[in-house]
């Protein structure tokens, strides 16, 4: 057993100032106005908050299926750890800094909810004023949540446990809070400036997908991506089942963003069904005219293109019109993938092609195809004559881009100095399970004998 420096106790030390401060925090009554909430969209909120919280072990089981055998659990731990960290994170400071008394539309006063303090007795959020602002607040936890881990995917294989727990700090507070009060803050300047997001395209997807550029850029080639080794994923089976997660809690996602139980919940609902399997069959579909076979994998890739493109549409554009947000989101990703594979970005997942890219395309066609028709609160699109909503879509996506990699670009190199961000050579070739956590991945595969049956056999790494 390894001596344990400063540094490890670190965590552990802050984790504990925190639970006492919280023991000092004075108790409030909770919802003393009952008369003013809509219990329906409560239980909506309620269930819809779960759904959004369901998408992380989702994601796991999607990165972690996708990954090498040996980076398994590391690749899922990564992101499942998510659901611990940003819950305290958020409760401390994210949702002040996210949704507190704004400064100068840039971000929130830290003290604002510091602690979560007078969320439960507050008043209503003002653009969601028929449930409790504890479930607001509740709700939009869950997106701080899986933003972050949507980065791991393209940091995978190398990156160090303990360095991948501080960016995810570093990033939500920095990177996720400004940009979440800028679009969805009544003082936000996006907001005010009529950029669109409905449920998190640029928030969460374009943020996370410029994060893991820059994370990608910091941390350099695995040494199996400079050799062009193939190899191959894991567990496929894991790859279906995390899809159907992300996919079924998808609906929580953006039809919860309708904040009610109400219409625009179900177009929102129909939406991102429809455009998740239109750009499920568009990839498979343009594999096939590209000469490669139609596979699992391609499919369940294009449909999480398809979940994130319609994200920030959802409940601003006609559901005929999601089809084409589907089909042209999985073809620009899919050139982006094979485009990327011939340059040295070691990006293994696919992270900035997919929900970087798959965001952008989400948020530019936001603003052709919204309309008032769908939903009043919005606007309408280029497609309908009104240029400038477009233009203002192009000029918060350069503005989220450029802050999103540019930030995250510090943050990576900060953690570097203080820490070192990658594994060693030894660790990486032995696989980050065993170096990181001491525990094993160990499937039951099936393989073909020469003769042509089959027979069951252990893959034992260690």
């Amino acid at each position: 057993m390894k001596k344990n420096s400063f540094q490890d106790y670190l965590p552990f030390i802050f984790l504990a100032i925190v639970a006492i401060i919280g023991i000092f925090i004075p108790a409030l009554p909770n919802f003393s106005d009952v008369s003013k909430y809509n219990t329906a969209d409560i239980a909506w909120i309620l269930v819809a908050s779960s759904l959004v919280f369901l998408m992380t072990p989702g994601l796991s089981f999607f990165y972690g299926g996708m990954v090498n055998r040996k980076n398994v659990i590391s690749t899922m731990m990564q992101s499942f750890i998510a659901t611990g960290l940003i819950s305290v994170v958020w409760l401390v400071v994210g949702f002040s800094l996210a949704f507190g008394k704004s400064y100068h539309g840039i971000i929130g006063d830290p003290t604002t909810y510091f602690m979560f303090n007078h969320v439960g007795s507050g008043a209503p959020w003002s653009l969601a004023p028929t449930i409790p602002l504890l479930l607001f607040a509740l709700f939009q936890m869950k997106f701080a949540i899986i933003t972050p881990a949507l980065v791991v995917g393209a940091v995978a294989e190398r990156i160090r446990f303990t360095s991948y727990v501080l960016f995810m700090v570093l990033f939500s507070i920095l990177v996720y809070a400004p940009i979440a009060h800028w679009t969805w803050h009544p003082e936000g300047i996006l907001f005010k400036l009529g950029v669109l997001d409905f449920a998190g395209g640029t928030v969460v997807h374009i943020s996370a997908g410029c994060a893991a550029l820059a994370g990608a850029l910091v941390l350099k080639r695995r040494k199996d991506h400079i050799e062009k080794k193939e190899l191959q994923p894991a567990n496929i089976p894991f790859v279906l089942l995390g899809t159907g997660l992300l996919w079924f809690g998808w609906f929580g996602f953006n039809a919860g963003s309708a904040l009610g139980a109400n219409a625009l919940a179900a177009t929102a609902f129909a939406t991102t069904n429809t455009a998740t399997a239109a750009a499920g069959l568009s990839w498979v579909f343009f594999d096939v005219i590209r000469g490669r076979k139609p596979s699992a994998l391609g499919f369940c890739i294009g449909a999480v293109v398809g979940l994130v493109a319609i994200t920030p549409a959802a409940g601003f554009v006609a559901i005929p019109q999601s089809i084409f947000i589907g089909f042209i989101a999985a073809i620009v990703s899919n050139m982006a993938v094979h485009w990327k594979s011939k340059t040295s970005i070691d990006d293994t997942l696919d992270v900035f092609p997919c929900h970087g890219l798959g965001g952008m395309v989400g948020m530019l066609l936001t603003g052709i195809f919204a309309t008032k028709a769908i939903n009043e609160g919005g606007n309408n699109g280029w497609f309908y004559g009104n240029f400038e909503l477009f233009r203002n879509q192009v000029l918060g996506l350069l503005l989220v881009v450029g802050y999103s990699f540019t930030v995250s670009y510090g943050i990576f190199k900060l953690i570097n100095f203080i820490h070192p961000l990658r594994v060693s050579e030894d660790e990486e070739a032995l696989g980050l399970d065993v170096t990181q956590h001491n525990e094993h991945y160990h499937p039951a595969m099936m393989s073909v004998t020469d003769s042509g049956t089959l027979k069951e056999e252990e893959l034992v790494h260690s």
